[in-house]
């Protein structure tokens, strides 16, 4: 998939997303979600108490170009 497609296939979500959506998108939990912004695989912004993860980084993740490889 290129960009344009999980663009499309993430329109329904706001332009930066909580870790609850990112855990839907990823179907993983959000303590897995949390870990991966610890460790700086995903980025986020820190708005008050909650984490937003701008849509494009996690189009970014999801094809493999994240800031750090999981391996």
């Amino acid at each position: 998939m290129d960009n344009r497609e999980y663009t499309k296939a993430l329109k329904n979500y706001p332009m930066a997303l909580n870790v609850k959506e990112v855990s839907e998108i990823l179907r993983i939990s959000t303590k897995l979600v949390y870990r991966l912004i610890n460790n700086g695989t995903i980025l986020s912004v820190k708005i008050g108490r909650e984490n937003r993860i701008p849509k494009t980084d996690l189009i970014a993740y999801i094809r493999g170009l994240g800031t750090h490889n999981m391996s």
